[in-house]
């Protein structure tokens, strides 16, 4: 009896915060105004020519981006999809969600490139979409190990479809609060989602430490003049924020190379003499 009342409890609470989310994006569509994409957005401090690449760092910084997005997108094609008998992924949905992952970080080294070679409103949508088709993938993967496949293969398809939607309302409309949305709720849902529903796998801590990544590589971009001032003009902090945004995927990687799953570990344990 009391099981059931700390369950129904759990689910209470869970309830909240999902609602909690859903009226506070209300809210903010609502009753915020129109917000179109500022001109400064594209005006970054280092915009040198070194190897005859224009913003030559905010250019090349997209490099481990490439190289971790391809790596994991094999991983998780030849791992997980093709081979789902091999343990590190308990189902092709949560290998699937994990493949899209890794395709949009590639996306990320690709779109983020272009859009530094000129800076503008068109090209941007490149830079913009491959992130969150990553912010997208990597939360239903979170989904389907703490709650369920088919919930979270639900979400997969719900958050691509309106990262589609947002990158087309802000061209058609010339208003970014739909991509706001989604760039600040799925970042800070995650260490949400990874804090009330426990993982069956092991090493979930370095889904809070991806969150600490992300939050850095923000402040980084944030403090863009401040940073490039310290360091003497040697690289900013946009660039600085790239190369700390690559170590997130990386961060994944070494996650599923070494989780387990819980009751394996406990099993294992359990054989020993």
């Amino acid at each position: 009896m009391i099981w059931a009342a700390n369950q129904q409890l759990r689910r209470w609470k869970r309830t909240r915060i999902w609602a909690g989310m859903l009226f506070g994006c209300i809210i903010f569509l609502f009753f915020t105004p129109k917000i179109p994409r500022s001109p400064y957005h594209h005006h970054f401090l280092d915009m040198r020519n070194l190897l005859g690449v224009p913003s030559t760092l905010n250019v090349i910084t997209n490099f481990p981006f490439l190289v971790v997005g391809v790596l994991g997108l094999v991983f998780a094609l030849e791992g997980g999809v093709f081979n789902i008998s091999n343990g590190f992924f308990s189902s092709q949905g949560e290998a699937f969600a994990w493949a899209l992952y890794y395709a949009g970080i590639l996306g990320v080294a690709f779109g983020s490139a272009y859009y530094h070679l000129k800076p503008d409103n068109s090209r941007v949508l490149w830079d913009t979409l491959p992130m969150m088709v990553a912010y997208a993938s990597l939360f239903s993967c979170l989904v389907i190990e703490r709650i369920g496949q088919r919930i979270g293969l639900c979400c997969l398809f719900t958050l691509l479809f309106a990262s589609f939607l947002s990158v087309a309302y802000e061209r058609i409309y010339s208003d970014i609060r739909f991509c706001v949305i989604f760039q600040l709720i799925l970042p800070f849902a995650i260490p949400g989602v990874a804090f009330v529903y426990p993982s069956k796998y092991t090493h979930s801590t370095y889904w809070f430490w991806s969150t600490g990544l992300y939050l850095l590589a923000k402040f980084e971009a944030a403090a863009d003049k401040k940073i490039y001032d310290v360091n003497n003009y040697v690289i900013s902090g946009h660039s600085l924020g790239h190369l700390c945004s690559a170590l997130i995927p990386i961060l994944f990687s070494v996650m599923l190379i070494y989780r387990e799953l819980k009751f394996q570990r406990l099993g294992a344990l359990k054989d020993r003499p």
